[in-house]
């Protein structure tokens, strides 16, 4: 007498099991999706300032050297070489290239400015004047 009870087949996930499954993972995504890509426009904004700030740092130093700001003409770009006719120059003022903003565009820069000496500033991730959030401008002032 063979007493070995019967080997149970496998048993797998229904289908509204798993329908169920994919609704949570549908909500818990829903609720998480937006909050992390708002970080990221936020860290991108962070980002711009550091920047700039760094940008102002370098052009104070250019200042305590050559006695002025570059003109918008020379631009950035006199943190890095040397402008025709400059004696005191003691560059280079930044230790890599002149960035560009984290939505890969060039700063902007005016001197003299309408909000101070000199005005710099990136108009944020939508690369217009003004906007609020991710698209407000980031300034100097």
């Amino acid at each position: 007498m063979n007493m070995n009870p019967v080997p149970s087949l496998p048993r797998g996930f229904t289908l509204l099991e798993l329908l169920v499954v994919m609704v949570i993972i549908g909500l818990l995504a829903s609720f998480v999706g937006p909050r992390f890509f708002a970080q990221i426009g936020k860290s991108e904004t962070k980002v711009a300032r550091t920047q700039l700030d760094a940008l102002e740092k370098a052009l104070d130093q250019y200042r305590l050297d050559v006695g002025r700001y570059p003109d918008t003409a020379q631009g950035l770009a006199a943190l890095m070489e040397r402008p025709s006719g400059m004696v005191r120059w003691s560059g280079p003022y930044l230790k890599k290239t002149v960035p560009q903003d984290p939505w890969g565009r060039p700063y902007l820069y005016k001197s003299p400015g309408e909000h101070g000496e000199f005005d710099l500033l990136s108009y944020g991730k939508d690369g217009q004047p003004g906007g609020v959030g991710e698209a407000e401008d980031i300034t100097n002032w």
